[in-house]
Order: C-alpha cells, then structure tokens, then sequence
C-alpha cells in the first residue's frame, strides 16, 4: 500500500455514500475518483486527488479458498468481488476525507461495489 503520510488524526465515519462523476468511468469494478459525494444530504465537490491505492488482500472465507499459487496473483490484481479502490481527497471546502469503492458482491441479483466514506483527516 503506497499510502502518502500525514500528520493528520483521522476520525473514523464508515457510511455509504452516493457519488458523482463528470464522466463515467469505463470499467464500473475498477473506478477512478469521483468529481463529487454526497454525505448526511450535503454534496462535496472534489478538487483534488491527494493519493490513490488499492487493497486486493482477500479477507474473512475468502482469505482460505484459493491455492497459494493463484492468491499471491489475486492479491496483486484482484478477482471477483475482491478488492477496494481507495482516493484520498480535498474538497472545495479544504477538508480531508479518504473514500474507497468496495467490490464485494452483495448477491446474485446485485453483483455491483459500493462507495464508503471511509474517514476524515484534521489537521494536528
């Protein structure tokens, strides 16, 4: 993971967001960042893309159903349902918040990822 440190404290949020993109991404499993979210009714528009880094590690049942051979590739390029896209961003207002698309399955009815707003970042 190339994460960009910080001496920022993050405080955790967890909750699902809807976001917006100026033009679609062309893979729906493997976006970019979004132009914009919307949290608790309120709508940020990004204006910067601070980092960028994807997690493929297989977790929980998962992490157990595969051969060692094919998990060492999964791991770096992801499979199905596996894998999180994560964007830390600034914002018109300034503020500091780390997103990420999950790519698990829900069921066979809903086979697409979802967006989180991960946390936020204050300054120490």
């Amino acid at each position: 993971m190339d994460v960009e440190k910080s001496s920022q404290k993050p405080v955790y949020i967890g909750e699902t967001v809807n976001i917006g993109f100026t033009k679609p991404p062309i893979f729906s499993k493997k976006p970019d960042c979004p132009d914009s979210f919307t949290w608790r009714g309120e709508t940020f528009m990004v204006t910067e893309l601070l980092t960028e880094w994807q997690d493929f590690t297989r977790k929980g049942k998962y992490s157990h159903n595969m051969k060692d051979a094919h998990l060492e590739r999964a791991n770096v390029k992801g499979s199905l349902g596996v894998g999180r896209f994560y964007f830390r961003v600034r914002t018109a207002d300034l503020r500091v918040f780390d997103l990420y698309y999950d790519r698990t399955i829900k069921n066979a009815f809903d086979t697409g990822g979802f967006w989180v707003l991960f946390q936020e970042l204050f300054p120490e």
